[in-house]
């Protein structure tokens, strides 16, 4: 049997890159847009964002102290920054299916039905690990730092310092 006659039959012909470039232009424009709708639904929380992923930092901050801003934009930027991540990470189904819309015309029967187990429990754990992460690792992290600190410093923890959830979070 030849790999042509296993193969999907709208997947015999080939198209040409101009075709393919087209296509992958189309999903990356409705990936963007659905990021910038989230966003821009998500944007008049922004600050309520902030105050909520900064808890486990907050929490462990000495009695009395708080975050200070560096610069003279932080204090707009970092909730606009954290919100447009937010909107990202909640946008990963919707990333994932024009991933796959874009790249399953080119498999196989078979291994269409293999992706789609993956695809589910992939976003499913990348959310549980994202929980996991701000219920449990952060509180114990910034806790240890903050305890290490020697005598006499005082820890003044800058807005941005809320941008150490990001890489733990997948960015």
């Amino acid at each position: 049997m030849s790999s042509s006659e296993t193969c999907d039959p709208q997947t015999k012909h080939s198209l040409p890159l101009i075709t393919h470039l087209l296509e992958l232009r189309d999903r990356l424009l409705r990936v963007t847009a659905i990021v910038m709708v989230l966003f821009l639904s998500l944007v008049y929380f922004a600050n309520d964002i902030y105050h909520y992923l900064a808890i486990p930092l907050s929490s462990q901050l000495p009695e009395g102290s708080s975050m200070i801003a560096t610069g003279v934009a932080t204090p707009f930027f970092t909730p606009i920054k954290l919100t447009i991540v937010l909107s990202f990470f909640i946008a990963i189904p919707a990333i994932l299916h024009q991933v796959w819309a874009f790249i399953a015309p080119g498999l196989y029967k078979h291994e269409r039905k293999l992706i789609w187990p993956l695809v589910v429990t992939s976003a499913l754990l990348f959310y549980l690990g994202m929980a996991f992460s701000y219920y449990v690792v952060f509180p114990l992290a910034f806790s240890f730092f903050t305890s290490t600190a020697p005598e006499g410093v005082t820890i003044a923890t800058g807005l941005c310092s809320i941008y150490v959830l990001l890489p733990v979070c997948g960015l």
